[in-house]
């Protein structure tokens, strides 16, 4: 019987080899100011710099685009998981160099607790915009969900590394460090 575990193992390796890197989209000059503000650990409005990042990454420049962005997203928060995944699928069919359009399906994935179709948009996303710290969040999540903790650990490294200011990825850094510590005595 084929398990999600050996299912997933060739997914993981193939994110952390980062199979696309070419599709990765040079930033524009004002998202780059803003990834090397959110990287300052001294920021104190760090919650307004990555509101202007997700602003900036949302903007696919297709007023179509960002309707199927706007309209999965409204799914999601309502719990309509398969309306939001249609409204993203429709989203990349229509401009699948756009990385938040595979970030927002990988989202809807996870929710739906599909973790390989999640993994793969993830491995999109990042293909295409190396720098999305939510993309990372993610992929840590998983990871760790499926108890690859070494891995879980290396990609919330990457995410504090481009956004060392959540709280979320500082817990996720503690409680994987005592769990990787416990596991080598």
């Amino acid at each position: 019987m084929t398990t999600w575990r050996s299912i997933l193992n060739p997914v993981v390796a193939a994110f952390l080899l980062l199979a696309h890197p070419v599709l990765a989209q040079t930033p524009d000059a004002e998202v780059t100011e803003l990834l090397d503000q959110l990287r300052n650990p001294d920021l104190e409005n760090w919650q307004r710099v990555e509101r202007q990042l997700f602003r900036e990454w949302s903007q696919s420049g297709s007023a179509s685009a960002d309707l199927l962005l706007q309209r999965g997203r409204a799914a999601l928060e309502r719990g309509d998981t398969s309306a939001a995944i249609d409204h993203f699928s429709a989203l990349i069919d229509h401009a699948p160099d756009f990385a938040e359009g595979w970030n927002a399906r990988a989202t809807a994935w996870f929710m739906a607790r599909n973790y390989g179709l999640a993994l793969n948009d993830i491995r999109e996303t990042l293909a295409r915009n190396p720098d999305h710290f939510a993309a990372l969040i993610g992929l840590g999540r998983i990871l760790e969900d499926l108890e690859r903790y070494d891995d879980a650990r290396r990609a919330w490294d990457a995410a504090a590394a481009i956004h060392p200011h959540r709280r979320d990825v500082k817990a996720a850094l503690e409680r994987l460090d005592r769990r990787l510590q416990g596991t080598s005595l």
